[in-house]
């Protein structure tokens, strides 16, 4: 590109238009985003030799070994007054290694090797920068691009530990294509235990992916991986970007999780944090030299006064190459096969929607509240991430509603795969805090998880991690609550509480999954009903585990009407996989009837029916369908298998009649129980999707 005058055109934004022809009105908005991304990507051709070198910056900063076994030392740090390496390797002496100034705040070392020719620092060895200030202050820091950190059982900083095994862990299994149906299971590692204690990443490996492979979910999302000091912070205060957290193993370990999960054809997402940044000088990335701008901006912008943490600034050169470096380093090294962006609505606006709603009105998207340097910061992302692997998925988090969240870069959109469909979960939660079950509004909930912009895929889910947190509940305890303590044995019949809790569990994790997006998602335990919440050790609780685990063993206890709920899911997730709703167009939602509590829709040809009413079961109830033919039943939430009362007979043919009926050209005539929802599929059809 020459020059970048006004008139950039975005190549497919009729595309856009042609979707939404609302946006016309802020073509020039558009416009900009798109002239700020070309901007950027031809400076990094002409300053770093494009986005491939530049995103592998991790090759030259922090430390490397070169060919020789010389290491070699490289940071920013653009207000230090001098630099030095100390750590064991030289007994802590804070002079006798400096670094040497480079231009544009750059800092390098070489060490040569010892007279054996083994590298100067020893793999699994203590280091730190030492930072000379111009106030004259000496200030002890971990490199930003730290690959391992770890720390002492009575330390409260981490250590920066040089990692370079003489072996390190050769990835076997190719990295399985890009799922057309995403099912993902949303998983902590740490959790992911019944013991009272931190689980590792091969309890994951040897005791979690299996159960994940056997519930239908091809794809897994591993929150808390980015190394994070506080553990309770649910991995969201990162300290050490390139450093996989030491609290489960070595980096070895997770690098054979994902390899495992490979094997077991699932993608495996990283949950990663480049909205923010904890506030820890020591172990993290604030003031490393000294200032409090470096990665951030100076405050008041740089600060986060609700999550009390440091924002980046996305404009600088060297946090794009630190940010950029970040993800391609995740893909690269641990082979991960793309990203859910956190926090992308106190990134995409300058309010970080602190204390603002969002209506739905264009004009919140566009204008001076939007921050387009972090903006452009995500378009860049996803544009080098989808160059680079084409089948890498990413995932953002935005509560805002931002047009073209997941439109094509080349559309004038983001490029993001997928959004969170955040509404839902908080949809279903206020139902059952607020309203009795012959109050459920049918239209409402159908509503709410269809409404979605047309053209962007949407991720359902039926809760969120954060209700699993102590002071919320999840689905299920919210449903059943202390009577989950006393009454799920499957030995004896099921109190009403419970039989309520069981069959809307199943429901209205179904009507999510079928209607509810384009991909779906389960946070880990929920698909069991787990009961009570997720607190992790603190002072408030004493540094208890008691609740920061998973209890998997509640599953394996036939007697408990826990393996009953698991196995629906498991049910739920493989009809999907045959008949590939997710991947289908959104569903045509022929009933939703108020009186009789009911919900059809066809998707996929594939027929769903809901009847939520609490007493009453409709015998030759009719409903539309749009494909003709002979139907029979494929997933039945009311079978005793998943803790229901076996009400259907699954022997039944179902034969459309070419009568039409609330907008479909043909209908027939079911028996639907009450709290039941089933499943039907056209046998006369080919479902290869």
């Amino acid at each position: 590109m020459e020059d970048h005058e006004d008139n950039v055109s975005i190549p497919e934004f009729s595309n856009l238009l042609h979707t939404d022809p609302n946006l016309k009105k802020y073509e020039n908005d558009f416009r900009r985003r798109y002239e700020l991304l070309k901007k950027q990507i031809f400076l990094l051709e002409e300053a770093e030799g494009g986005f491939d070198q530049f995103t592998r910056s991790y090759r030259s900063f922090g430390v490397q070994r070169l060919p020789d076994s010389s290491l070699f030392f490289k940071e920013w740090a653009p207000a230090a007054e001098a630099l030095f390496l100390t750590g064991e390797f030289n007994g802590w002496d804070k002079f006798s290694h400096p670094y040497s100034k480079k231009e544009f705040g750059k800092w390098e070392l070489i060490l040569p090797p010892k007279s054996d020719n083994s590298p100067a620092v020893d793999h699994n060895t203590k280091l730190k920068v030492v930072v000379h200030t111009k106030d004259g202050e000496r200030l002890y820091r971990i490199s930003p691009w730290a690959k391992y950190v770890t720390r002492e059982e009575k330390s409260v900083i981490y250590d920066w530990v040089h990692w370079d095994p003489p072996q390190p862990y050769v990835h076997i299994h190719p990295r399985p294509k890009k799922p057309k149906s995403l099912r993902i299971y949303e998983a902590h590692v740490g959790i992911g235990s019944p013991e009272p204690k931190i689980a590792s990443y091969t309890n994951f490996t040897h005791n979690v992916l299996p159960r994940i492979k056997d519930l239908g979910y091809n794809c897994i999302q591993l929150m808390a991986i980015m190394e994070h000091a506080y553990y309770a912070s649910f991995g969201y205060q990162i300290t050490s970007f390139f450093a996989a957290s030491s609290r489960y193993g070595t980096p070895d370990e997770l690098k054979e999780l994902i390899d495992v999960a490979h094997s077991m054809g699932i993608v495996v997402l990283l949950d990663v944090v480049h909205s923010h940044a904890s506030k820890n000088t020591e172990d993290g990335l604030n003031a490393f030299d000294g200032t409090d701008s470096c990665f951030f901006h100076s405050p008041p912008r740089g600060e986060h006064t609700l999550w009390d943490s440091r924002l980046f600034n996305y404009a600088s050169w060297e946090v794009l190459r630190f940010l950029l470096s970040n993800l391609r380093w995740w893909m690269e090294e641990y082979r991960f096969d793309g990203f859910r962006f956190d926090g992308i609505t106190s990134m995409l606006y300058h309010h970080h929607g602190i204390g603002t709603g969002f209506s739905g009105d264009y004009s919140e998207y566009f204008g001076l509240q939007v921050d387009e340097e972090s903006l452009v910061y995500l378009m860049l992302s996803n544009h080098i991430l989808h160059s680079l692997y084409p089948d890498c998925v990413t995932i953002a988090e935005d509560v805002s509603g931002m047009p073209a969240l997941c439109r094509r870069v080349e559309e004038g959109g983001l490029g993001f795969d997928y959004r969170l469909a955040m509404a839902i979960p908080d949809k279903w939660i206020q139902i059952l805090k607020e309203l009795k079950d012959e109050e459920w509004d049918m239209g409402n909930i159908v509503f709410t998880l269809t409404n979605r912009r047309y053209g962007e895929k949407c991720i359902a889910y039926a809760e969120s991690h954060d209700q699993a947190l102590v002071g919320d509940k999840t689905l299920a305890f919210w449903l059943m609550d202390k009577e989950m303590y006393t009454n799920m044995s499957a030995l004896v019949p099921m109190s009403p509480i419970i039989d309520r809790g069981m069959q809307l569990h199943k429901m209205i994790r179904l009507l999510t999954h079928g209607l509810g997006g384009e991909g779906y998602l389960n946070f880990m335990g929920n698909e069991f009903g787990h009961p009570e919440w997720l607190d992790f050790p603190r002072e408030g609780n004493n540094q208890s585990y008691h609740y920061a685990r998973r209890q998997f063993n509640l599953v394996d206890m036939d007697h408990l009407r826990y393996c009953q709920l698991y196995a629906f899911d498991r049910d739920m997730n493989r009809t999907e996989d045959k008949y590939g709703w997710l991947a289908a167009q959104p569903a045509y939602v022929s009933a939703k009837h108020e009186g009789d509590k009911v919900i059809v829709f066809d998707r996929a040809n594939v027929l769903f029916i809901f009847n939520f009413h609490p007493s009453k079961s409709f015998q030759d109830y009719r409903v539309g369908v749009e494909a003709p033919g002979k139907y029979k039943i494929k997933l039945d939430s009311d079978e005793v298998q998943y803790g229901g009362h076996g009400r259907l007979d699954h022997n039944t043919d179902f034969f459309t009649e070419p009568q039409p009926f609330n907008g479909r050209s043909n209908s027939m005539l079911v028996y639907i129980p009450c709290r039941t929802a089933i499943v039907l599929a056209n046998e006369e059809i080919d479902y290869c999707y």
